[in-house]
């Protein structure tokens, strides 16, 4: 059997042809597919090429809704076709589909050659917004802690640690804020330059943020690294060159409880 008409080479060259429509040879079509009655081969291909563009792209609109709205549905379209075409999905899951977004947003950015100081605002908010966006969206699936008993406020410090799905956000401007505005159907501006930090968190399956503050992420990411509150608190403490005690008394009277509640949280045997 030929390359031409072996299966394999024949799905292997459609998907190539739905992906990268751009690069097809006229030649191929006319080689690999049959013509209608009213249609010629390429025009029945461009059929499937248009509709399967259109379906990854409004998948990609639903993974970044925010995104979406900050750049307008023809611009955001634009962006998610260039996307698609020099970023094809390399999984057999829709899921994965925006994985490489934000990143592709940071290599194309047309000011990619300028310095920090020098380059452009909205595009550095659009970078971290479609990273928040894709952090919320990771964590809507990933597995968690669902149907099992959660720490309360009495389980000792030794037991606490993060819960399997539960992320840390620092970002240059107040882009969770901007993403709930959307959701919630306002219309927000895009946000001047405020430095924002957010711990994510799932509970019951339902995926929730919480602004933090700057020395807030600081002890979070140490309890990620170290898996311990103790050594997170000492980290923070020679940080800031301030006692320990001080420093384990905010934790204790002002973050321990609240963060538990909100379900940071899971408890190990100890």
């Amino acid at each position: 059997m030929n390359e031409t008409t072996s299966l394999r080479a024949m799905q292997e060259w459609m998907q190539s042809a739905l992906i990268a429509p751009h690069q097809v040879r006229p030649q191929d079509v006319a080689e690999r597919l049959k013509p209608s009655n009213r249609l010629s081969a390429a025009e029945r291909l461009g059929i499937y090429q248009s509709s399967y563009i259109a379906r990854l792209c409004a998948c990609l609109a639903e993974q970044f809704p925010a995104s979406r709205h900050a750049l307008g549905p023809q611009l955001f379209d634009q962006f998610a076709r260039l996307y698609l075409s020099e970023v094809p999905s390399d999984s057999y899951t829709l899921h994965e589909l925006g994985r490489r977004f934000p990143s592709y947003l940071q290599e194309t950015r047309p000011d990619g050659d300028a310095s920090e100081a020098e380059q452009e605002a909205w595009v550095n908010f659009m970078i971290d917004l479609a990273t928040y966006e894709r952090s919320l969206f990771v964590l809507f699936d990933a597995p968690g802690h669902e149907g099992k008993p959660w720490p309360t406020p009495e389980t000792p410090d030794a037991a606490l640690v993060l819960q399997p799905c539960f992320t840390l956000g620092a970002f240059r401007f107040p882009v969770a804020q901007y993403y709930h505005d959307v959701t919630a159907e306002s219309d927000p501006y895009i946000p001047p330059i405020e430095p924002s930090y957010v711990a994510i968190a799932r509970h019951d399956y339902l995926t929730a943020s919480f602004p933090i503050s700057h020395m807030h992420h600081a002890f979070l990411a140490e309890v990620q690294s170290t898996q311990s509150i103790d050594m997170a608190l000492r980290a923070v403490a020679n940080r800031l060159n301030a006692p320990l005690s001080e420093v384990r008394k905010v934790w204790t009277d002002d973050l321990r409880e609240r963060w538990i509640n909100n379900h940071f949280f899971v408890a190990r045997n100890i």
